[in-house]
């Protein structure tokens, strides 16, 4: 029995049934940036929400019901275990955030001043009308913002290039104010935050969402009708992985559509033409270190001429019809001489002391910094290649108008750079450097030296802007009062401590905003050099309200001059007042 066992085959243990294989969680990473894409759809909703339920209330149920899907996405989103799920939770948090950007514009779409401009100009248009160099006074009612120039005006124009009023023009049925131009930058901005988010790789996918619509700031640029919305739209597929254009010396049909893109967007609004030249540079040193000096110029040439052609096209017939005034209203935000206005250095003159004399070195130190970081950029493109996108917008900071907004209208290209045109593109790209150059720490400390010299008459210039002193002296030596609390005319006596004749603009502003000109009941036009004159001054609106309930307000009187451009400030709310009874 015992040898029958033994001679007896040992049973074999089946294997165990190969386990299915599962799909990797997503990573975690991912799973917060979805996560902040939800939450910054909370920005603004409620206020939407509101006003909404007192004027539209379907679209009250249209919010509520994203409401619904921003809580559904934000519990999904942390409990999911697939990646394909969360790449499906991307997708709902981009079409949430789309339908309450068209909520808010139903509510919101008559526009600013950017708008009716554009409408304005679309409907000349079609009308076989002159675009550029037309004021439009009567545009700017209530609500709509005025541009004051330095020389006593305000600008009435349209100052943008051509194609927002050729895109706007199929639209003029939809109202008599901004809203067909509302509509073309609004779409523009949803095509733009689609296309970001179509080509970005798909872990990235939400921060698409939460730059272009999920901050509220966008949106709203939109709603107001903003042109470089288009511009955006338009640089959104140039930007993206940009240091590819032209690898192995083909352009192809991806490189062709992106050139145009490219000068379409030029043709769009004046933002692109500031970062189209670093752009242009970093593609060449890239493709220089791939092809050679020859092949790099030859590809780039090609590239030029595609982004010349198509914005040669799109604005041929401003160019034959109205050469001039189309020539100086494409340049007018940069040649207008508009007040000083932002948040950049500008506030030196503006709101810390009381004017400047030079305040044309403010546009001087601005250009100066442009071409200082370009230069800069070309001398170490290997490290700021992926900043070609950032950089061009530090010259607004310098600039006598440097509000915000010239920062973060292109802020989703900065997103696109830092995914798809990580550092590893330019580590061999050229970069110029002299042949007697020394070596080791000394050729570090040489090239920091010449990074800081061509940065260093920017610098310069923005010195000399901000420490101008204000060319007029000024008091105040009469205040009438319509009632106790409003203000009709003010006698101001002036000195003009400079050595050049000045022609003064009175406004009194509140805040670091600024109002209409006074008109000048009283006073010469001109004030010779060391002259001295009085000048009796009444309001644009006949009073001028003055509260007491918040002492904290300052209330100025400023003295704008456009030739030179000056700015002279001094403060009156104390002597606006008049005693209590």
């Amino acid at each position: 029995m015992a040898d029958t066992q033994a001679a007896a085959p040992a049973l074999r243990p089946r294997p165990a049934p190969a386990a299915p294989l599962q799909e990797p969680p997503p990573a975690q990473w991912h799973r917060v940036l979805t996560l902040l894409a939800v939450i910054s759809l909370f920005i603004g909703t409620r206020t939407v929400w509101t006003q909404a339920a007192t004027h539209r209330l379907p679209v009250a149920l249209v919010i509520t019901a994203c409401y619904a899907a921003i809580l559904a996405c934000g519990v999904l989103t942390v409990v999911t275990r697939r990646h394909r799920t969360l790449a499906r939770l991307d997708l709902a948090v981009l079409l949430t955030a789309v339908t309450l950007t068209l909520c808010t514009w139903v509510l919101n779409h008559n526009g600013a001043d950017e708008a009716v401009l554009t409408t304005q100009a679309a409907r000349e248009l079609v009308a076989g009308h002159p675009v550029y160099g037309q004021p439009w006074p009567w545009l700017f009612g209530p609500g709509i913002a005025l541009t004051p120039t330095v020389d006593g005006g305000y600008d009435y124009t349209y100052g943008y290039p051509p194609l927002a009023p050729l895109l706007t023009a199929p639209f003029l049925w939809l109202g008599h104010a901004g809203t067909p131009a509302t509509v073309v930058t609004t779409a523009a901005l949803l095509v733009a935050a689609i296309t970001l988010w179509r080509m970005l790789p798909v872990p990235w996918r939400s921060a698409a969402t939460m730059v272009c619509l999920g901050f509220g700031f966008l949106p709203s640029y939109a709603r107001l009708g903003y042109p470089a919305m288009l511009g955006l739209a338009l640089l959104v597929p140039v930007v993206v992985r940009w240091p590819r254009i032209g690898r192995g010396g083909r352009l192809g049909a991806a490189g062709i559509a992106r050139g145009v893109c490219l000068g379409a967007a030029c043709a769009a609004q004046q933002l692109p033409w500031f970062v189209t030249p670093f752009l242009l540079a970093g593609l060449y040193a890239v493709r220089r270190g791939e092809l050679g000096g020859r092949g790099a110029g030859r590809l780039l040439l090609r590239v030029l001429g595609i982004v010349f052609a198509t914005w040669l096209l799109i604005n041929t017939y401003f160019i034959v019809h109205e050469p001039r005034t189309w020539f100086e209203g494409i340049l007018l935000l940069i040649t207008q001489g508009a007040v000083l206005h932002g948040q950049g250095l500008n506030i030196v003159s503006l709101l810390l002391t009381d004017g400047s004399d030079r305040l044309d070195w403010y546009g001087h130190a601005s250009m100066l910094l442009l071409a200082g970081l370009l230069a800069v950029f070309v001398l170490f493109v290997r490290r700021l290649g992926p900043a070609a996108t950032v950089l061009p917008w530090c010259a607004f900071y310098l600039a006598t108008r440097s509000q915000d907004g010239y920062y973060l209208l292109m802020t989703p290209l900065w997103l696109a750079a830092v995914v798809t045109a990580p550092a590893a593109e330019f580590a061999g790209a050229w970069q110029p450097r002299p042949r007697r150059l020394p070596t080791g720490p000394r050729r570090r400390a040489a090239l920091a030296a010449a990074g800081a010299l061509l940065l260093a008459p920017a610098l310069v210039s923005a010195l000399v802007a901000a420490t101008g002193t204000p060319p007029l002296r000024m008091r105040v030596t009469e205040v009438r009062h319509a009632t106790p609390s409003k203000v009709s005319l003010l006698t101001v006596h002036v000195t003009n401590t400079g050595d050049h004749p000045l022609t003064p603009h009175f406004m009194l502003t509140t805040g670091e905003g600024m109002g209409r000109y006074w008109t000048v009941v009283r006073g010469p036009a001109t004030m010779p050099a060391h002259g001295t004159a009085v000048y009796a001054l009444r309001p644009p609106k006949g009073t001028f309200p003055v509260s007491r309930n918040n002492a904290r307000v300052r209330v100025r009187l400023r003295a704008f001059t456009g030739d030179p451009q000056t700015l002279s400030s001094i403060d009156v709310r104390h002597l606006l007042l008049t005693p209590r009874r």
